[in-house]
């Protein structure tokens, strides 16, 4: 189990998600809120799939929680370009945000490398079968293999 308050990329993926909301309530023309939820989303899905993933039971388990957080950044990036494009956000700030997005990808997936390398040093220990059958609570059928 990890302690997410000590990942990088998770805080500074938290201080998006922060940035971010503060930045879509100045969304205020008609028809935008769906932009607007749909990005304040995808930002804080970018930390909080970490910090759901620090629970995992295994490393393997911890890596694929941080592919889904590298999967938020790239959406969180499509819905600042999305915003931008509208004019909903000036060329500056979205150059900001999305440069930040872009760099906890990468810090992502970088640790998310090291996650899976660790993975393969796992052992898993399996006690050795004590010769006796198993209950299983189940009755096995037999089976002919002809």
């Amino acid at each position: 189990m990890q302690d997410f308050k000590h990942i990088q990329a998770w805080q500074r993926a938290h201080a998006l998600g922060i940035a971010i909301h503060r930045l879509t309530r100045s969304f205020t023309r008609a028809g935008y809120a769906h932009l607007r939820s749909q990005l304040e989303k995808s930002a804080d899905s970018m930390s909080e799939t970490i910090v759901e993933g620090c629970g995992a039971d295994s490393n393997k388990e911890f890596a694929r929680f941080l592919d889904m957080s590298i999967k938020s950044a790239n959406e969180t990036e499509g819905r600042l370009l999305k915003a931008r494009d509208l004019g909903l956000i000036p060329h500056e700030v979205w150059q900001k945000h999305s440069a930040e997005t872009v760099e906890i990808r990468k810090m992502t997936f970088g640790y998310r490398k090291k996650v899976l390398e660790s993975a393969r040093d796992e052992v898993v220990s399996d006690p050795k079968p004590s010769g006796k059958p198993r209950k299983t609570g189940r009755t096995r059928s037999k089976r002919s293999d002809t």
